[in-house]
């Protein structure tokens, strides 16, 4: 059901050409390279009559390279394994969705005021990482300000914060780009709350999902399920399998042209050889660290080096490493892991205390002379609570008992110089010109210390064992031995699993960018962009491609795919996996009418039936028309709930088993009726897909694949 469940701009560069000569050298070098730089080949995608443009496509991967990479600064772990062969497609659809939607927003005449705007640009408690980039800007030019307000004010005020125009004058013009993206982002989200706002319920569809939930009936239900399913006994043909098809064709529809593949991943692991020589290169490394205290050239050679980490006891690697390093003595030397992917050198350092952060009062000073009254009025024993009092508001910016991190995860912080902190520290108490210049100081207290952690430095070698050059070769003869003797589609399929090679089955579309690794997770084969290539633009139905390899040097594999067939409307019967649902469909609905017919002599009453059927019968006291009314078949809910109470038994066959089931009785449960609950609860059933609202009969074009796909 998996793959039936899968079936369910900017204008073209305008290049302005004068010489003939030079548009011939345009085409010549574009043709050569396989993509031309003229017409629709520099068209990524088209939703209507919008393009989507390589150029504005390329921006917008970079924007989402750079909201990845925040992201996993932000939440490492999370985005530890992202795959990055997603980001073509996010790409594309954001822009296919922005296009829709900036053309809505344009013909509704939408636009952001100036309040609305000056609460998305200084009150947004989410600001983008656009927004926050600029702050961290004013804080690398000396600057302290934490708020996109703050921000806004020194940006347009510099000669108050001790800038320059020139020195702000790049941070305005981010300002007000950022300030026209907002407008957009506001006018968008308006009209999307416009559009949603359309889907209303009648009162008759409030009152159906009422009646629903306050009609009760008072249900015995009997359910054996068809179990293991008997062939023999039950054959099914071509013809009720195409009879099935015309039935449902409707939900075989493809919305993209479609080829599906079959593809062979070979993972190669590294040898017994590869591991035999990664375990005399750890000892090696060991030895020379331990005589020479460092790597020797030789192991440079092999690509060894060496890093020194100073880290707090807290943020040490758990494991083997960790016990080490907390226990060796000085310059001990060891092989803390050495396993399939590689190894692991340690050599200790020394152990000892130190605060990992420390609290500041911080008084930023504008001019060349004032630094030095605040200095001396502070530590005469004005209160940093009065600076701001004491001095001009444009001169001077306070910040109190701000805890600075000395040490992070990482190790040591640059958040303060080592000479900075021993001034702090041997100040005893007073301020001192923590940074100077012509134009400001910045005046610090140290005013507490945090506690005391323990430190530990040491050196560490690490080595990820790869396959070698050699175990790399011996798969691809293997491999290539196969081939030239199943060189068509129908060969590969029936001959792979015999060869002990993995055959998948997929289904690519010109969305597609890359192979999964499984259908339904957004996980895709390393490198496997030029499979999707090969098959959309060049395989036709029975060919085989060539060998394929990744590159990704932890985990390099082969891959070889065969095109089993092509269409571009619907999944023909043929497909494999639509005829295996379909022929277990008729084969189910025919069980359930010799089960039905079987049993039918025995329902005259509950108890009979039940017994014939060799189960218990269910007392449903409170059954409704709803996905929790404890009979999972959607069809024999509804007969359920449009029958009558009585004293006949009904059978009936459904998708998994067969069913008896009498009505006893209908109530009513006692629950208010309320129109907004049920407004609420028709907008959530209906599910409304936004995108495909603002698209309509709107045709899509997706060429992502001859551009990411590899050559």
């Amino acid at each position: 059901m998996a793959t039936l469940e899968r079936i369910r701009s900017k204008s073209v560069f305008l290049l302005v050409v004068i010489f003939v000569a030079l548009l011939a050298f345009i085409l010549g070098d574009a043709i050569t390279n396989g993509r031309n730089l003229f017409g629709s080949h520099t068209t990524v995608a088209k939703v209507g009559g919008d393009k989507i443009d390589y150029l504005e496509y390329q921006q917008k991967r970079e924007e989402l390279n750079r909201q990845l990479e925040e992201a996993r600064r932000q939440n490492p772990q999370q985005y530890a394994n992202f795959d990055v062969q997603q980001l073509p497609q996010m790409a594309v659809n954001q822009l296919m969705s922005e296009k829709l939607l900036d053309e809505a927003v344009k013909k509704m005449g939408i636009t952001a005021s100036p309040e609305m705007l000056r609460r998305y640009m200084m009150e947004n408690p989410q600001p983008s990482a656009e927004q926050l980039a600029v702050v961290r800007q004013l804080q690398s030019l000396g600057v302290n300000v934490t708020s996109m307000e703050q921000a806004h004010s020194v940006i347009f005020n510099p000669k108050r914060n001790n800038l320059t125009q020139a020195q702000v004058e790049p941070l305005q013009q981010a300002w007000l780009q950022l300030e026209n993206q907002a407008s957009r982002i506001i006018a968008q989200q308006t009209y999307i709350g416009l559009l949603g706002g359309t889907i209303q319920a009648n009162d008759l569809d409030k009152k159906a999902l009422y009646n629903d939930f306050i009609d009760l009936a008072q249900v015995q239900v009997a359910y054996r399920p068809y179990g293991q399913l008997d062939e023999k006994a039950y054959p099914v043909s071509d013809a009720e399998i195409k009879q099935a098809y015309d039935s449902e064709k409707a939900q075989f529809k493809v919305n993209e042209p479609t080829k599906e593949i079959s593809f062979i991943a070979v993972n190669i692991a590294p040898s017994d050889a590869d591991r035999k020589a990664s375990t005399a290169l750890a000892e090696a490394t060991a030895k020379s660290l331990r005589e020479g205290g460092t790597l020797s050239k030789e192991l440079r050679k092999e690509g060894l080096n060496i890093e020194k980490r100073t880290l707090r006891a807290s943020d040490l690697p758990g494991g083997q490493l960790r016990t080490f390093v907390t226990q060796a003595a000085p310059d001990t030397v060891s092989i803390v892991t050495n396993n399939m992917r590689g190894f692991t050198v340690v050599k200790m350092g020394k152990k000892y205390t130190e605060t990992d952060s420390v609290m500041l009062n911080i008084v930023n000073v504008a001019g060349a002379t004032l630094p030095n009254d605040v200095l001396a009025r502070l530590n005469s024993g004005l209160s940093i609570d009065s600076v701001a009092s004491t001095f001009s508001a444009d001169s001077v910016m306070v910040q109190a008992k701000q805890w600075i991190t000395l040490y992070d995860n990482k190790g040591k912080t640059d958040a303060i110089q080592g000479n900075q902190l021993d001034s702090l520290k041997n100040a005893g108490g007073k301020y001192i010109k923590l940074l100077s210049t012509a134009d400001g100081a910045i005046l610090a207290q140290l005013a507490k210390q945090g506690d005391a952690k323990e430190i530990y430095d040491y050196e560490v070698v690490e080595y990820e064992l790869h396959p070698s050059a050699a175990t790399v070769n011996a798969a691809n003869e293997k491999l290539e031995k196969f081939l030239a003797a199943n060189t068509t589609a129908a060969k590969l399929r029936e001959n792979a699993t015999k060869e002990g090679y993995n055959l998948q089955t997929f289904e690519l579309t010109q969305s597609s960018n890359a192979v999964p690794r499984m259908q339904g997770y957004n996980m895709y084969y390393p490198d496997s962009r030029q499979v999707v290539r090969w098959a959309m633009i060049d395989g036709k139905p029975g060919e085989v491609s060539k060998i394929y390899e990744s590159k990704e040097a932890a985990s390099p594999a082969l891959y070889v795919a065969a095109v089993n067939s092509e269409y571009a409307d619907f999944v023909p019967v043929t497909n494999a996996e639509v005829k295996k649902y379909l022929t277990d469909k008729v084969r189910r609905s025919k069980v359930g009418d010799a089960e039905v017919k079987k049993y039918q002599p025995k329902a005259t009453d509950m108890a009979s039936v039940a017994a014939a059927m060799g189960v218990q019968p269910q007392d449903l006291a409170q059954f409704r028309f709803s996905a929790r009314s404890g009979v999972n078949d959607q069809k024999v809910m509804g007969q359920i709930a449009g029958s009558k109470p009585g004293k006949k038994v009904v059978l009936v066959k459904g998708d998994d088993g067969v069913y008896a089931f009498v009505v006893n009785g209908n109530s009513k449960s006692d629950f208010k009726y309320d129109d907004a609950t049920y407004q609420r609860q028709y907008q959530q059933l209906f599910n409304a897909n936004m995108e495909q609202m603002l698209r309509g009969a709107k045709q899509i074009e997706n060429n992502i694949y001859k551009f990411e796909a590899g050559e």
